[in-house]
């Protein structure tokens, strides 16, 4: 089974790449990233769905995102916005998926393993610029310049299997596949325990894929 890192937030859509990359044949390195966000429930849940998931490893590394700001996933001080909004919402970290596949790309590299996973999706993704098809062919070919493993001629393949899989997709295949949705957490200010706030934009559109899907949402809301 040939190495693969996926990147695992503890969401609905990193535990279906995890899934997904097991099915293809992969032996999974799971990455997470405690980058000072305010749902931190999501890392609790990050180490349920690598335990349950099969992962052969599981790492938390440590970036401070939160000292730069200008987010509302970091910034206490910024409201998460509670109804649509237009354009790039301030729930926007900025750089995120870069520095987050970059830590993939260092640790593929030590792992000698040449492909990536990560669950970016077009279609859900609330418009954020670093989950669009252009950003990750941009992204590939940075890493086949900047590497030891691309100059030599093997650069990491990045997978984004969810790239343009509405949600609902996404819960039938991960149903497919047995992923327990109940383990996940995808609220931008989940509560302690990992209970869901069910009006942020994430909770919207995790609620509405198991509508369309035809399926009962596991998700522990707070209040209920």
């Amino acid at each position: 089974m040939p190495p693969a890192v996926v990147l695992l937030s503890g969401g609905l859509d990193s535990a279906t790449v995890l899934a997904l990359a097991r099915e293809q044949g992969f032996s999974c390195y799971a990455l997470s990233v405690d980058y000072g966000q305010r749902h931190v429930a999501e890392l609790d849940a990050a180490r349920r769905v690598a335990l349950t998931g099969g992962a052969q490893e599981h790492r938390v590394m440590r970036v401070d995102l939160a000292g730069i700001g200008g987010s509302a996933l970091t910034d206490p001080a910024i409201a998460v916005p509670e109804t649509p909004t237009a354009g790039i919402p301030v729930t926007y970290v900025p750089a995120r998926n870069t520095i987050m596949l970059s830590l993939a790309l260092a640790w593929a590299e030590v792992l000698g393993c040449r492909d990536i996973f990560i669950g970016v999706n077009v279609l859900d993704s609330s418009g954020y610029p670093d989950c669009r098809p252009e950003f990750i062919d941009a992204f590939s070919a940075l890493a086949a310049l900047a590497t030891r493993a691309g100059v030599e001629g093997s650069p990491c393949r990045v997978h984004t299997p969810l790239i343009a899989m509405t949600k609902a997709q996404i819960v039938l295949e991960g149903t497919r596949l047995k992923v327990h949705y109940g383990q996940t957490v995808s609220c931008y200010q989940a509560d302690a325990s990992g209970r869901a706030c069910g009006r942020c934009a994430a909770c919207r559109l995790r609620r509405a894929g198991f509508e369309a899907a035809g399926l009962p949402d596991p998700t522990r809301y707070q209040g209920l």
